[in-house]
């Protein structure tokens, strides 16, 4: 009788373990869905600045226009700092500012103070970092959650 239990339960074991098919198709299968979900979040992200007509490694005859896209906070011109409001830079060949930094104006840090979503701008030719930076009312940066960097060519 204890024989016949213990191969009933090797025989139930066995027909519930997947076979090496069915065990490699529900990796691929959770493998996809892990993908599916960061790419919906990435899409999904609450905040966040980006090249709308810009993607990284592309290649531009100067001048060439830029948009500038928000996501989570509103575009407003420079003046009196509101929670949730801002103003977009562009810093050519420059990193993201730090959360509290003030941006200040040169030839290589470009305030939109006016709320401008668009420019065109001339660069000579070579390889250009482009880095979108919001900040607030008074040009204090947001910080890296709200910059986004790319890598352009100009001819």
């Amino acid at each position: 009788m204890k024989k016949l239990i213990i191969i009933f339960a090797a025989v139930a074991i066995i027909s519930c373990k997947p076979s090496a098919t069915e065990s490699k198709e529900s990796t691929v299968s959770e493998t996809s869905d892990t993908t599916d979900i960061l790419d919906a979040a990435e899409e999904t992200a609450t905040t966040g600045v980006s090249f709308v007509n810009i993607t990284d490694g592309a290649t531009l005859a100067s001048p060439f226009a830029i948009e500038m896209g928000i996501k989570g906070m509103e575009v407003e011109p420079k003046g009196t700092p509101r929670e949730g409001w801002g103003h977009h830079h562009l810093l050519i060949n420059d990193d993201f500012k730090a959360e509290g930094i003030v941006i200040v104006a040169d030839d290589t840090h470009i305030h939109y103070g006016g709320g401008q979503t668009s420019d065109s701008i001339s660069l000579e030719p070579g390889d250009y970092k482009l880095t979108l930076q919001f900040a607030d009312g008074m040009h204090v940066s947001y910080g890296q959650a709200l910059a986004k960097t790319i890598n352009v060519t100009i001819q």
